[in-house]
């Protein structure tokens, strides 16, 4: 496939119309996109997220268990504990999961200023996951403001999350065959906004599934590159699902490279929009059955790790 669309969004007031159509047409072909250009959250607040992040993982591994992880809460700071059920082996990597509704509770406090200036990241984040929603949300015959509605993470039933993410520098290390930094994997989120840094290069991404219950995975990987400030945005399962099937949710990967490539440390932060447990998930063309946002988590995960045993 070529290389997935880079929509920039320069003067959005005044090219709004053109911004949605390419928008529309990544998410009902490839399911990806690159976005540029925005106004929120800027380079600069991209870099300082880096900054708080690459503070937090430097910390010993006694200071980052203080914030543990927790699962019925899906937050806090786990090691090589994720197992992909495409691979049957640990993703090699490290994550500290945040809520915004759980601000105080579950958050690091031994780096300064971390709680303010995450929130204030995620706040922004958000607002530019809100601002492409819309989009869609029109293009499905809902109102402008429907997917803001159901993504409201000051309510207690809130489910999006922040992922911060550290892969260890590896190198002169071979990972022996089936290891990946992330093995192959679809979000089960609405819409996933990845940041990346210069250099950090290992994202690929894989065209062809057609239906959100289906598993196909093809042998064509594209590479995603990475640029600070540039934001990897990609359809998750519930999108997919709520369109019917129009919307792409695809596979993607973090490849662990080989000797002799770059085998330094990768960072990267992810955004993932999942609407609140107790929003109903139900296409236009009512396609699938109703759901809540929380029995859908619940039912995607079950779905896929039975799909590779």
């Amino acid at each position: 496939m070529s290389d997935i669309p880079v929509i920039s969004f320069r003067d959005f007031e005044n090219r709004k119309q053109e911004i949605g159509n390419q928008l529309i047409y990544a998410a009902e072909n490839i399911g990806f996109f690159t976005v540029c250009d925005q106004a929120y959250p800027s380079v600069d607040d991209i870099k300082q997220q880096f900054s708080l992040s690459e503070q937090f993982f430097a910390q010993d591994d006694n200071v980052k268990s203080q914030t543990p992880f927790i699962k019925d809460k899906n937050s806090g700071w786990e090691k090589m504990a994720q197992v992909r059920p495409s691979t049957g082996t640990p993703d090699q990597k490290e994550s500290l999961q945040l809520q915004q509704h759980t601000k105080g509770q579950n958050w690091p406090t031994t780096i300064n200023g971390f709680e303010d200036k995450t929130e204030k990241f995620m706040i922004n984040s958000r607002k530019l996951s809100m601002q492409i929603l819309s989009f869609f949300a029109l293009a499905l015959g809902f109102e402008e403001d429907f997917f803001d509605r159901a993504h409201n993470v000051t309510k207690e039933d809130a489910q999006s999350t922040l992922r911060l993410l550290y892969y260890p520098d590896i190198t002169g290390i071979q990972l022996p065959k089936g290891y990946w930094r992330a093995g192959p994997h679809t979000d089960f989120d609405v819409l996933t906004l990845l940041f990346q840094h210069d250099g950090g290069e290992g994202l690929e991404i894989c065209p062809g599934r057609k239906v959100q219950t289906s598993f196909a995975i093809g042998d064509e990987w594209t590479p995603v590159p990475a640029k600070t400030g540039h934001i990897v945005c990609n359809i998750g399962d519930m999108l997919m699902s709520w369109s019917d099937d129009r919307f792409k949710s695809n596979f993607h990967r973090v490849r662990a490279p080989d000797l002799g490539q770059n085998q330094q440390t990768r960072m990267s932060i992810a955004y993932f929009n999942q609407v609140n447990k107790n929003v109903i998930i139900q296409g236009p063309l009512k396609k699938y059955p109703a759901l809540t946002g929380g029995d859908y988590i619940l039912q995607a995960i079950a779905r896929n790790f039975s799909s590779f045993k």
